[in-house]
């Protein structure tokens, strides 16, 4: 098949997994939110369809150089929910017989069984960030649960809340991770900075503990937005005077000065001037 057939469709086998990409033929017709069954380095797995890409916007590197078997079949989702159905049963003992080895450092958040059964992932998290030897935990729920294998992940706070879902805290009904996010980018306290937000702990921690995803969201056009104005306080020259920025506000192209003898004036960069060093204006 040439490159006009294809599409690149990436594939999430977890809720709370990252994105893996596969060729496709367009006449298999997968959508968003449709399921695909592929083969993978730990055998056949049945994955969700959470992006569609042309064949041209992944290459070299980049490119994926498996295909996807086929869309998955009424059977397939039937023989799915069926190993869903035992994963409940997992968590439960996963959390008593980790209760009973006195582990109440970790949280057993969820399970994960295979598309053919052949193993069963059980999520954790920790409390802290020392490291936790879960090796005698395996042992004995790979005992109870054989033949399945039993694999142990840990995951992070943000991957806790987005497997849990739940409402935001801005209010959305649904977070922002359960929704759409592929992948979790590295959030600062600049990026709330850089966008006037407010640095109270309520107004930028998601429910994950963490700093929220969105302070991301629009960090890059306030940082583009910001490469022409002065920060705060530069002493300017405005046509009402010499001043001190007192704000920015950089989506309008503009800046708050407080002048002594006038007050607070907003002015838009192109009527002020930063004001040189003192040092600088003695060598003129």
């Amino acid at each position: 098949m040439d490159g006009k057939e294809n599409l690149v469709v990436g594939l999430r086998f977890s809720k709370v997994g990252r994105v893996y990409h596969f060729v496709a033929d367009r006449e298999q017709d997968l959508k968003i939110g449709d399921f695909a069954v592929v083969e993978t380095s730990r055998g056949w797995q049945l994955g969700e369809v959470a992006q569609l890409l042309d064949a041209s916007e992944l290459s070299g590197e980049n490119a994926p150089r498996k295909s996807i078997d086929r869309r998955a079949t009424p059977q397939d989702l039937m023989r799915r929910h069926s190993w869903q159905k035992k994963e409940a049963d997992v968590v439960e003992l996963a959390k008593a017989r980790a209760g009973e080895m006195k582990l109440d450092n970790i949280k057993i958040v969820a399970a994960e069984y295979s598309f053919d059964g052949a193993s069963v992932t059980i999520l954790f998290s920790t409390e802290g960030e020392e490291k936790v030897d879960l090796r005698s935990l395996k042992k004995v729920l790979q005992r109870s649960i054989s033949p399945a294998k039993v694999d142990m992940h840990q995951i992070g706070p943000r991957d806790v809340a987005k497997y849990l879902e739940g409402m935001g805290a801005c209010g959305l009904e649904k977070r922002c991770c359960s929704q759409f996010l592929t992948d979790f980018n590295s959030i600062s306290i600049r990026m709330a900075k850089e966008q006037g937000i407010s640095l109270t702990p309520t107004e930028i921690t998601g429910m994950c503990g963490r700093l929220r995803c969105c302070l991301n969201y629009e960090y890059q056009q306030y940082a583009e937005a910001r490469k022409g104005l002065p920060k705060r306080n530069k002493r300017v020259i405005t046509p009402d005077g010499e001043g001190k920025v007192i704000d920015v506000l950089a989506l309008k192209g503009a800046v708050v000065v407080y002048i002594p003898e006038v007050g607070r004036r907003e002015f838009d960069k192109d009527d002020i001037q930063i004001k040189p060093p003192e040092n600088q204006q003695r060598k003129k």
